[in-house]
């Protein structure tokens, strides 16, 4: 129940609540791009090896991410439901950021993998602390089908600018091009001022969400007095719960095989960049030219196009795009029409990056808008709202993207025999040739999960059923308390005024 009838939500109330996205997303491209590249290229570990530490971490969020999911539903605090996580993740994510990419250099490749297991495992853990009760407590804002959509496309949005400022920040401050290393991320010496950097942005993010959308408190559900608490029992029963659901499985699904895709571009992305196509870091950033775009077309259309045609057809088509657009150019280059010679690459590299960038923004939008959606199912159904637990399988495969595609990632490196410590213009044209193919059959995943999210029955029609089932339903149970009070009293006479009951 809320305990006061809830003002609209303002735009100012929507960026804070996107603010905490941008810390999100900063953390997932600096570690997606620059993870393997660190212990790869700077520390000199096999890729093989730092896959499977990286994937150590899916295994141990695939428990962890529904757990915390399933706790924060069933919170009952003055802080609501999602904020005491929150705040409680804010310091651990920071800190451990900055360990992640700074192990001691007295280890060993055997230590240094071990303190990358562990670390990434730990990092993994905090975030998903902060993120999954975000992400579920954005989806609570509102019960309107296009207003979810609106707060998620602001979520959207923030996570671009988390992309595009770990973007430039990495290619233009921290990771600038010099004469003895066209790839500033080689130099060992700029680690550690981009890892407290990033740390202390994460930190600052986490903490002004946070504050801010504390303030929504008082006009969010918190549990029903009569549902239990958290415990092992509950949170299997949650599981159970949301797996018979049709939709989420269908996104589940999706997301798995989405998930393949852009965990394998992710980790190939600055090897192609570089060691391929040949650019140097202050190239690379102009590629926020493209993001920039891409996001804006998307934050204008998204709403617009789940008026039209809803949020599945939207979701599927804007899939479609994202996993075939991004390959052309590496199709091209794969079959000699494009080069690193070619005059002009990089603005039509950039030109290619908006079907990128567009669609990926609006599939994103819609899964989450959708997500809402299928809560108000499971409310119905059960009674309960499970948003945490729906919202940990975005969590969660937002980690296998980090995780598992990554360590396909690096399993490729390892197939083609990627050298260690490589000097761009140097690598065999067999190699680069592998990585061009590895990326161009990363589409198939994606077609896939395309299939999926056509497969999705989430319409403004089913959202207005089940809102107005979940009404009516609420309509008797308060004139049902109504009744009870009504029988109270006239057996036992009017209740005195609470300043009697006082004295």
């Amino acid at each position: 129940m809320t305990s006061a009838i809830a003002p609209p939500i303002t735009w100012r109330m929507k960026y804070a609540y996107g603010i905490g996205s941008t810390a999100e997303s900063i953390v997932i491209t600096t570690t997606s791009m620059f993870l393997m590249l660190f212990y790869n290229q700077v520390r000199g570990l096999d890729p093989a090896m730092i896959g499977i530490a990286l994937a150590i971490g899916l295994a141990v969020n695939a428990v962890f991410d529904p757990l915390v999911g399933s706790w924060s539903d069933r919170t009952r605090s003055r802080w609501g439901r999602r904020h005491p996580f929150m705040f409680a993740s804010m310091l651990p994510a920071a800190f451990l950021f900055y360990a992640l990419f700074n192990p001691p250099d007295s280890l060993g490749s055997t230590g240094q993998l071990v303190w990358l297991t562990v670390f990434n495992v730990l990092l993994l853990q905090a975030m998903t602390v902060f993120h999954t009760p975000h992400l579920a407590l954005g989806s609570e804002m509102s019960e309107d089908y296009l207003e979810r959509t609106s707060i998620m496309n602001v979520n959207t949005f923030f996570l671009w600018i988390g992309d595009t400022t770990g973007w430039l920040l990495c290619f233009l401050v921290f990771f600038r091009a010099t004469a003895e290393f066209p790839n500033g991320a080689l130099d060992p010496s700029r680690w550690p001022v981009f890892s407290v950097t990033i740390a202390c942005i994460v930190l600052v993010c986490l903490f002004f969400s946070s504050q801010v959308t504390k303030r929504r408190i008082p006009y969010l559900l918190q549990p029903a007095a009569a549902t239990p608490g958290f415990s092992a029992g509950e949170w299997a029963r949650d599981i159970w719960r949301v797996l018979r659901n049709r939709n989420y499985v269908v996104l589940l699904i999706g997301f798995f095989f989405l998930s393949l895709m852009t965990g394998v571009r992710g980790g190939l992305w600055i090897y192609n960049a570089t060691y391929f196509w040949q650019l140097s870091n202050d190239k690379l950033a102009f590629f926020a030219v493209g993001s920039l775009f891409g996001y804006l077309f998307a934050a204008f259309c998204v709403k617009r196009l789940h008026a039209r045609f809803d949020k599945r057809w939207t979701g599927m088509l804007a899939l479609l795009v994202y996993c075939i657009g991004p390959a052309i150019p590496m199709a091209l280059g794969y079959f000699g029409i494009l080069s690193a010679q070619t005059p002009g690459l990089l603005w039509i590299l950039i030109a290619f990056s908006l079907l990128q960038h567009a669609p990926y923004s609006i599939m994103t939008t819609t899964v989450y808008s959708a997500l809402a959606d299928i809560a108000d199912e499971c409310e119905l159904k059960y009674g309960l709202r499970q948003e945490g637990t729906l919202y940990a399988t975005r969590t969660f495969f937002a980690r296998v993207d980090q995780a598992l595609g990554t360590a396909l990632a690096g399993w490729v490196l390892a197939v083609i025999a990627f050298p260690a410590k490589a000097t761009p213009g140097q690598v065999p044209e067999p190699v680069l040739t592998g990585l061009a193919l590895a990326f161009m059959l990363s589409v198939v995943p994606g077609v896939v999960a395309s299939v999926f999210y056509g497969m999705l029955k989430v319409t403004r029609a089913t959202h207005d059923a089940t809102r107005e089932a979940i009404d009516a339903r609420k309509r008797v149970e308060v004139a049902a308390d109504i009744s009870a009070d009504t029988g109270a009293n006239a057996l036992t006479g009017p209740r005195p005024p609470a300043a009697n009951l006082a004295s």
